[in-house]
């Protein structure tokens, strides 16, 4: 990436609270303020003028991966995370940058008025140095967004996926949606470490909200089956509904001796009797 002149770095300088007043104006008709407080945005935008402007005075002639960089590479990042946790777009991020350009054309193009060569040649630096920061903030954006989403896909599995005390020594899992490979995962280490914590002999997996059971669906639950009783406990599936009971038959499904109740009472009424109790009407 070619230095700027001189010349352009003296009027960024001079222009600096100009461009800004500008810029904020831009970035208030493009939309890319939304859910951000002004004070906020405006401290933002003078922030970033003095990191370019500090960038700029070095004649730097590196990269945008070069440690002249570093600053505004990390000002960036910070500010794609807090766009992406605000609830912001990449197009309402990247336009943080790219609303600038408009500003720096028209500061330009008064600088170098006798002087369309010059005028051009900055035009086009000024237009490829916004160009490599706008896109550096779209990808850092993109990461932060990912980010954010994989941690509440998560959240969302262990609220999806809660281990209910029954009875002493009785837990029941109530599984709602479908069952995958990442979802077992969670499963089984909620339920597990819940048995160690309670000591419960006996886990019962009501599968009532589960859609549909296939293959893949069948070996998931066999595998948390079989973490149970390697943990010394019980395991009762409910749920198993006629649609459900037929679907395994015709898949020519093996459950390996697991017992199956139609419903969640009929399951904890088992697990009572294997502890030796019984429940009775009081009078």
């Amino acid at each position: 990436m070619a230095a700027l002149q001189q010349r352009t770095v003296e009027a960024l300088k001079k222009s600096q609270g100009g461009l800004t007043s500008k810029w904020l104006s831009s970035l208030e008709a493009s939309g890319a303020t939304r859910n951000i407080k002004e004070e906020d945005l405006k401290l933002q935008a003078g922030d970033f003028l003095r990191l370019v402007i500090s960038v700029a005075e070095k004649g730097s002639h590196q990269s945008l991966g070069g440690s002249d960089w570093d600053d505004i590479r990390l000002f960036l990042e910070k500010l794609s995370h807090s766009r992406a946790l605000s609830g912001q777009d990449s197009q309402q991020t990247a336009s943080f940058i790219f609303s600038l350009k408009g500003p720096l054309f028209a500061m330009l193009q008064s600088e170098y008025e006798d002087s369309p060569t010059l005028l051009a040649e900055q035009v086009l630096e000024i237009s490829e140095l916004l160009d490599a920061l706008g896109m550096h903030t779209i990808r850092t954006f993109q990461k932060s967004r990912e980010a954010v989403i994989k941690r509440q896909q998560e959240e969302l599995l262990e609220l999806s996926t809660p281990v209910v005390k029954l009875w002493d020594g009785v837990l029941a899992l109530p599984m709602i949606g479908t069952l995958d490979s990442q979802r077992t995962q969670v499963v089984m280490e909620s339920l597990l470490q819940r048995i160690v914590d309670t000591g419960s002999e006996i886990a019962i997996i009501d599968i009532t909200g589960v859609p549909t059971v296939d293959t893949l669906v069948a070996q998931h639950l066999l595998k948390t089956v079989t973490a149970i009783r390697l943990m010394g406990a019980d395991c009762i599936i409910s749920g198993v509904r006629p649609q459900i009971a037929q679907t395994i038959v015709h898949l020519g499904l093996d459950l390996q001796g697991v017992v199956t109740k139609a419903n969640l009472a009929d399951a904890l009424a088992l697990a009572l009797r294997r502890l030796g109790l019984t429940v009775t009407k009081a009078v």
